[in-house]
């Protein structure tokens, strides 16, 4: 019971800032109506229950089972069974990713089918299983992460060139939204499995960061090869108007349960039966842990259900009202600030965010404090979602005139920066875009994006995903080259002293 206050109120902490800030919006520049905005509380709380519940069966049931499978795929000391792990483990827990899936369900209604969401969920899912393959044999075999990143990046730079506008937005924003508060949490407990069975604890330090960002890569480079390899060229974009305006409150929640769980359903499935297969070969896994693991399944799989109800009743709906509405009234000024407000406070409260912080303070020592991670992370993610609204009303600002000089100086950075701070700040860019990006500042990007007439909803209504996954990458880097100008400063200073 102690668990799950803790959780419930680091979720509720998560998102009573965007319910405070709609609230405040409401009463003044953006008037909602009553039926909206009580739909919007009670999906506000459906959203708290349901992520409360998703993030205590994550830390009973799939982060240890992680650490379990990460144990067991390195002391078969085989390397067809590395492989495998990594494919499969990769390709199913990206797949259950609620980020991911609300993401292609939102590319699926807005370009009206052309691009279905399971076809997203699959291209995806399948790159992330490569590139957790390539994650795994770098911790084994001591590969450097930067070079790993680097030749990633450079295939994903050229890849562009022969993509189209919409789909680079895409391919960018799907990276950031399959590493959610699934799947880091189970990628990270798979990290330090791997790693810990290292005799090297300095190595062992280094390697335990790192697979979140090498996986995330995946999304993209398959993304850009379903675009070069799709003969549709040209995509429809719209936003559909409201499909509750003839129900009740009551009505509108019961609509979405039957979706909910089926959507819960498919993705929870196949963990499922890997669990299973996995209890029935390991014989390290005691009968109290298997319990906890099994309760830990149920609660996320009911919290997964709750919080589907809890965005699609009207979560997303308010918040893609009200960047439409800023648009239609031409409050520009507001648009980029509320868009800045809303980058810093999202990425303050993440849950996601905090597993990260914990274990940078936890794997480091206390060198590198929480607090500092967190103020360079909340910086970076503010101005990502600025800009983002800019592009949206500059209609010369393309996504890629952020992207292309942004990873450039990303990894220029990882040439300077201690290698400890490459592998944080990588995973950092894919931590940063939790629940609160992927529902309703995703609807507010796309809300504003559908109302200015010089913008096209494809093209600048995603990538803001896109942009927020990269800022982090940059300041905790920066961030990085100052403890080590800091450290250098103090070592010369104690020399001197002597």
């Amino acid at each position: 019971m102690n668990i799950f206050s803790e959780k419930l109120k680091e979720v509720f902490f998560s998102v009573l800032p965007v319910t405070i800030i709609v609230i405040l919006l409401n009463f003044t520049i953006v008037p909602l109506g009553y039926n909206l905005m009580f739909r919007f509380v009670i999906g506000a709380m459906f959203i708290v229950i349901g992520l409360t519940l998703f993030l205590l069966g994550v830390d009973l049931g799939v982060t240890p089972f992680g650490a379990v499978l990460g144990d067991e795929i390195t002391k078969r000391n085989k390397l067809w069974i590395v492989v495998s792990a990594g494919l499969v483990l990769g390709f199913f827990i990206s797949y259950a990713e609620p980020g991911l899936l609300i993401l292609a369900n939102q590319i699926d209604t807005v370009t009206l089918g052309n691009i279905s969401s399971s076809s997203i969920l699959i291209v995806v899912s399948a790159g992330i299983a490569c590139m957790m393959v390539l994650g795994f044999l770098r911790i084994l075999f001591d590969l450097p992460l930067y070079i790993i990143l680097n030749v990633s990046y450079l295939i994903v730079l050229i890849l562009g060139f022969f993509v189209s506008e919409e789909f680079l937005a895409i391919a960018f924003d799907a990276s950031g939204s399959t590493t959610g508060v699934l799947a880091v949490p189970f990628i990270l407990a798979l990290s330090f499995g791997i790693s810990a069975r290292k005799k090297n604890s300095k190595s062992s330090e280094k390697d335990s960061f790192g697979l979140v960002a090498i996986a995330s890569v995946g999304a993209i480079a398959s993304v850009m090869i379903l675009d070069i390899f799709s003969k549709t060229s040209e995509f429809a974009g719209a936003l559909p108007s409201s499909q509750f305006e003839n129900l009740s409150i009551a009505g509108v929640f019961m609509r979405e349960v039957f979706p909910a769980i089926h959507d819960s359903s498919v993705a929870f499935l196949p963990l499922l039966v890997i669990y299973i297969i996995t209890i029935l070969i390991s014989k390290s896994i005691s009968k109290r842990e298997n319990r906890r693991m099994i309760f830990g399944f149920i609660y996320a799989f009911l919290g997964l259900i709750i919080f589907f109800i809890g965005v699609n009743a009207g979560f997303m709906e308010v918040g893609s009202l009200i960047g439409s509405h800023l648009v239609e009234q031409e409050k520009y000024i507001f648009l980029i600030s509320i868009g800045f407000v809303l980058g810093i406070v999202t990425i303050l409260a993440e849950p996601a965010v905090y597993v990260l912080t914990h274990q940078i303070e936890e794997v480091t020592a206390g060198y590198v404090k929480r607090r500092s991670v967190l103020v360079a992370l909340s910086a970076g993610v503010g101005l990502a979602v600025a800009l983002s609204m800019l592009r949206i009303v500059t209609s010369d600002i393309r996504l890629w005139h952020y992207l292309l000089p942004g990873y450039i100086i990303a990894v220029t950075l990882t040439f300077f920066a201690p290698k400890l701070f490459v592998g944080i700040a990588f995973d950092a860019g894919g931590v940063a875009t939790g629940p609160m990006t992927a529902t309703f500042i995703l609807a507010f990007t796309q809300g504003a994006a559908n109302s200015y007439p010089n913008a096209e909803l494809l093209a600048d209504g995603f990538g803001m995903i896109a942009m927020v996954a990269m800022m982090p990458i940059i300041t905790l880097q920066i961030l990085g080259l100052v403890f080590k100008i800091k450290n250098r400063k103090t070592i010369e200073g104690e020399e001197k002293s002597l």
